[in-house]
């Protein structure tokens, strides 16, 4: 029976002893080898195992052990010793009997892992020595940054570009990551961090949906959304159904979202007229507010309506280009 080597491989992003059944038993079985010291060897050998640092000629000492044993296990690094297994496969492959090589995972990157990369990434960006331009920034500097990458992201969900889409979010996930870091600086006691960010969604959302983590009845989308309301307007003190809509947001998108919030309430404050209005400019005002409404009332996103007419005269325009004669002689 030929011996047995296995490349025992785990993820960095978990505790070093957080292993399943199978791997520790086979690491408390077989002689363990690494490469060098880490978090995992200690791990193995706080359960009574013994784990021995190779330096040099990994290959053939875990020939040897596994030759003297029946079996050997290395602990992979981080970047799961490639260099090692490529080593291994070819002299298994050539010495045909000699011993039989095993990947196992003693445990997986949980879902949201590249996250923590991300995390660490910015803060090596934003702190002394990483790249001055990130650490000279504000959250008023980067305010516009957000706006586009948020835009730029809406662009590529309107094109239907689902890997435009992927990238897009990476930058606007950026965008959050540097926030969070940049608050880290701020003075004491207006410091926050990302896990505080992401610590407030979750809360957020376990209380929005008790649905889910209550065990309520879930019901029709409507009534979801209706008690999403409610729970939102019992945790904010406001004194208005206007408070918390974003007053930056373009104009047609605002007079929807300010039309939306002031229908369900039945307050009898109807839209200016148009035709009372002196000012030219407020003229125009309320004949787009009316228009908006209209809109409204018939199901339509005014904001998407005119992106769409406007994106269709722009290639209306394209066309005409193409087809006029050259006007540069």
């Amino acid at each position: 029976m030929a011996a047995r080597i296995v490349l025992l491989v785990t993820s960095p992003r978990l505790p070093a002893g957080l292993l399943t059944a199978a791997a520790w038993d086979v690491v408390r079985s077989a002689p363990v080898l690494a490469g060098a010291e880490s978090e995992l060897a200690t791990a193995v050998r706080s359960t009574g195992a013994e784990v021995s640092v190779v330096t040099e000629g990994a290959t053939q000492a875990l020939l040897d052990a596994a030759a003297a044993h029946g079996s050997a296990v290395w602990l992979a690094g981080p970047a799961g010793d490639e260099a090692l297994a490529r080593e291994l496969g070819l002299r298994l492959a050539r010495q045909p009997g000699l011993a039989e090589l095993e990947l196992m995972y003693g445990s997986w990157d949980p879902p949201g892992a590249r996250l923590l990369d991300a995390v660490e990434v910015m803060d090596r960006l934003a702190s002394p020595g990483g790249d001055p331009w990130k650490r000279a920034q504000t959250h008023r500097s980067l305010a516009g940054f957000l706006l586009e990458e948020c835009y730029e992201a809406y662009d590529a969900i309107s094109a239907d570009d689902t890997d435009g889409l992927r990238e897009e979010l990476g930058d606007v996930l950026l965008q959050v990551l540097l926030h969070a870091r940049l608050a880290e600086d701020l003075p004491e006691g207006k410091r926050w961090t990302v896990d505080d960010v992401a610590g407030g969604l979750v809360d957020k959302m376990v209380r929005r949906n008790p649905h889910v983590f209550s065990g309520e009845q879930a019901g029709s989308i409507e009534e979801i959304e209706a008690n999403w309301e409610r729970i939102k307007r019992a945790e904010k003190t406001r004194e208005s159904v206007l408070d918390g809509i974003a007053l930056s947001q373009p104009a047609l998108a605002l007079a929807a979202k300010i039309l939306d919030r002031a229908g369900p309430i039945g307050l009898a404050v109807p839209p200016p007229l148009a035709e009372s209005q002196v000012d030219p400019e407020a003229r125009l005002g309320a004949g787009l507010l009316a228009t908006v409404a209209a809109a409204r009332q018939a199901g339509i996103d005014p904001e998407a309506a005119l992106r769409r007419a406007t994106l269709a005269y722009a290639e209306a325009v394209r066309a005409a280009e193409r087809a006029a004669p050259d006007r540069t002689g």
